[in-house]
């Protein structure tokens, strides 16, 4: 089979094209383009058909499993693709260790180090207990999120462009020393015992419940990161799409209210946005894939993120 490689402008990319048996599948593709041209490796390469000129539907991409020959038009032994070069690539692995590692760090160091010399105030400070709990709470969250990373989640997607762990960092790195500025700042005023007291035990409760819906997602997918869609149950996904999102997003309310922080409250609404847009892209892709057509089962009525409101 002759597969010529081109790229969204035209371009050819390995020239002369490439030479594959009839059997070859789109894994044995990014394999051979990588071994002509070195700089796309498999993970940077994104496969798609051509698309007719004037025609503005996405292209349909090549599944790495799938053998070409079913993209191949009846009676013919050539086939042209699309490259697209996807960038540099790291793991996901890679990509939640260093976003996460950040604010497990730096946290600490607004506890424990007299930064707030540096920004100009010579008064002592006094630690009061709040603020000792939301290091402890803050710390267990942020190393529970590096264990899952290694040892829970499994990814359908081998990588991710390493532009997004700039981006990343950025966003959870700053909201780390912006939220722990202000909680250990020496002027911290502490909520009551109580509020402390239920906003911690309402938080860790949430987290631990966050770890076990982490736990059914995993069951869903086989070790190889594989498996397609499929219809989370169990515990809170019975009533809520996206029960990893909404435990995620309360565990924070309740770090907010044994706090009370502008910061915390100010990161817990982006956060809450950005997992919502999240939700509700999954909730609608969940409701389309089962329909309840042809065999597939119809998906459930269920709130999409957060009871009662949406």
């Amino acid at each position: 089979m002759k597969v010529t490689v081109v790229s969204r402008s035209g371009r050819e990319v390995v020239k002369g094209g490439l030479e594959l048996n009839d059997s070859a599948t789109a894994a044995d593709l990014q394999q051979a383009i990588h071994k002509r041209t070195k700089k796309f490796y498999p993970s940077r390469q994104r496969l798609t058909l051509p698309l007719p000129p004037g025609l503005k539907e996405k292209p349909v991409v090549l599944h790495y499993r799938k053998a070409l020959k079913s993209y191949v038009e009846e009676n013919s032994d050539s086939i042209t693709v699309v490259l697209k070069d996807l960038g540099p690539q790291v793991s996901y692995r890679t990509l939640f260790f260093w976003e996460y590692v950040g604010p497990l760090f730096l946290y600490p160091v607004f506890y424990f180090f007299p930064v707030y010399r540096y920004f100009g105030y010579k008064g002592e400070r006094i630690i009061h207990p709040g603020q000792t709990y939301a290091l402890y709470y803050w710390c267990f969250h942020y190393f529970k999120r590096i264990m899952e990373t290694f040892f829970v989640h499994r990814f359908s997607h081998a990588t991710s462009p390493l532009s997004n762990v700039f981006r990343n960092c950025a966003y959870y790195w700053s909201f780390g020393s912006y939220i722990a500025y202000y909680v250990n700042h020496p002027l911290y005023t502490p909520v009551s015992d109580l509020q402390m007291k239920i906003g911690f035990g309402f938080g860790l409760l949430c987290q631990i419940s966050n770890f076990y819906c982490h736990v059914l997602l995993r069951n869903l997918r086989s070790p190889d990161g594989n498996g397609g869609y499929q219809i989370p149950r169990g515990f809170l996904f019975n009533i809520v799409t996206c029960a990893n999102y909404t435990t995620e997003i309360y565990q924070w309310l309740g770090f907010n209210i044994a706090t009370q922080t502008v910061a915390g409250y100010v990161f817990l609404v982006v956060a809450t946005s950005i997992m919502t847009n999240w939700a509700l892209a999954k909730h609608r892709r969940l409701k389309k894939l089962f329909d309840g057509k042809d065999g597939r089962p119809k998906y459930p009525r269920r709130w999409v993120i957060l009871p009662p409101f949406l």
